[in-house]
């Protein structure tokens, strides 16, 4: 493995987490002013996948999307400052966590609604190829949207008309509380899939390694043949559905399932190849920038009445 992509992937995720766990830690002050959904523990899938992405490719991704998001390569000041409802946020304010957005990095939409991306995504395929443009899309969902009728159609539609597009189902074996046993018979999401006529890959586990390499050669095959492909990756959500805290208390889940893929954190990994002194120069970088994003939005502006009426249609 390349050392220069293992520093890369290393930061990347160090960057997300630490984000997020200071989202977390400040959530109760209520600075934020949106319901957040933390990528902590499941942020391998994105960096791992946006690594063997160029900046022209599209993703479009879910209310989990602070790792999508950051992997792709936004803006890390506007996405904080949007988390805090400022002017200089992503969506200027309006979308907050669950819908961030910098078409400058090919980042279309994230949606707080289930699924809703997969047919857009799909339809921005469908665009790439009647302009015979070179870009591809990738869409990333959760196991549940999988249970919508659209996820079906979409998958139909883009093996119809053979759409350079990658669906990555971050299976996390939960729907808010709702144990993916508890929700269908089978969860051959691959066999369903090859069934429309879309080739596809499960990966076992989230190590970003892992789903680098993995990933490398199906992205590379989708911008060759220009097909649809679909991936699911096994993965896991540490935190409570949405906020800043663990929800065991509830009893749908415990801590021991969880400790599971603590014990197998890339981060972890990844620091074991890396030497100390780029850990520590890595380690500073990435605190440096989530200082200054985090005093960006402190000194944002809130949007005046004059941005009620704008990007509104009437």
């Amino acid at each position: 493995m390349d050392y220069d992509v293992v520093k890369d992937l290393y930061k990347q995720i160090l960057l997300i987490r630490s984000l997020e766990e200071k989202v977390a830690e400040i959530y109760h002050t209520d600075k934020i002013k949106s319901p957040v959904h933390l990528s902590i523990g499941q942020e391998s899938v994105s960096v791992g996948i946006c690594k063997n992405l160029s900046k022209d490719d599209l993703v479009f991704g879910t209310y989990r999307g602070h790792a999508l998001y950051i992997a792709k390569g936004g803006n890390i000041n506007n996405f904080i400052s949007e988390l805090f409802g400022k002017m200089s946020g992503c969506s200027a304010g309006r979308g907050g966590s669950m819908h961030l957005a910098d078409k400058s990095s090919g980042i279309m939409g994230t949606s707080a609604i289930v699924a809703t991306t997969i047919p857009q995504a799909v339809g921005y395929a469908l665009a790439l190829e009647q302009k015979k443009q070179s870009q591809i899309c990738c869409v990333f969902f959760g196991d549940g949207a999988t249970e919508e009728g659209v996820f079906f159609e979409s998958l139909n539609f883009a093996a119809l008309k053979n759409l350079p597009i990658l669906f990555v189902c971050e299976n996390n074996k939960y729907a808010i509380h709702s144990k993916l046993t508890d929700r269908v018979k089978k969860a051959n999401y691959c066999e369903r899939s090859q069934s429309l006529g879309v080739n596809s890959k499960k990966i076992n586990s989230d190590n970003v390694l892992d789903i680098y390499n993995k990933s490398k050669g199906i992205i590379s095959s989708i911008k060759k043949t220009r097909a649809p492909f679909f991936l699911e990756i096994e993965t896991s959500r540490w935190m409570e559905h949405v906020g800043p805290n663990t929800d065991f208390h509830l009893g749908y889940r415990n801590e021991e399932e969880i400790n599971f893929f603590k014990n197998k954190d890339s981060l972890k990994d990844l620091s074991s190849i890396l030497n100390h002194k780029d850990l520590n120069s890595i380690a500073l970088e990435v605190e440096t920038i989530v200082k200054k994003a985090f005093i960006n939005a402190e000194n944002d502006f809130f949007p005046d009445e004059r941005q009620m009426y704008s990007h509104v249609y009437q």
